[in-house]
């Protein structure tokens, strides 16, 4: 993992700790929250083990926004799915909600997997029905691709890609981590 934080005016991408994610299993009130963010197999009700087993704690680039004053704000992965850099689990505090902030989390994990990975491409996934996102992952880029085969749900989810750069000759050399 990276282990240099990155900065924009103020706000501070850093390599998620445990405590973080302890932080994050309190902004789900329920059942949806959790499937929205981290599809139907996310187990809910969690334990904090079962929690971090499902977001591949240790074994998948974590991080975690904080803003100028210091409060954990947002939390998002990065792994290689199929060439491409995957953002994962993304995910803004809910009382900061519609305030920009996920597009900053965008923005830093971007400069973060490009950092780390070399690829192409970025690429993840959203539910259709989730209207907030997907306007902000489109003001970021990300456009509609086709759907992996071998991923279920393409009946409820958008898969979204975007340029790292412009279209070069790199091609993805990271191990990709389970799905």
């Amino acid at each position: 993992m990276t282990a240099a934080a990155l900065h924009s005016e103020g706000w501070e991408l850093k390599v998620a700790a445990p405590v973080d994610v302890d932080a994050l299993m309190l902004w789900f009130q329920g059942k949806a929250d959790v499937e929205i963010w981290g599809g139907p197999t996310f187990r809910y009700p969690f334990t904090r083990r079962s929690f971090r087993k499902d977001i591949y704690w240790g074994r998948m680039a974590s991080y975690s926004l904080f803003d100028p004053d210091g409060r954990f704000a947002a939390f998002g992965q990065l792994y290689v799915r199929s060439a491409r850099i995957n953002l994962a689990r993304l995910i803004v505090h809910p009382d900061l909600r519609g305030r920009g902030i996920g597009k900053r989390l965008v923005a830093l994990l971007m400069r973060a997997g490009a950092a780390r990975f070399s690829c192409d491409e970025f690429s993840l996934f959203v539910f259709r029905d989730n209207r907030r996102a997907c306007r902000c992952y489109e003001a970021m880029g990300f456009v509609v691709d086709d759907y992996p085969d071998d991923m279920p749900h393409a009946d409820v989810c958008y898969y979204l890609t975007r340029p790292v750069h412009q279209p070069g000759t790199r091609t993805c050399t990271a191990a990709a981590l389970p799905d």
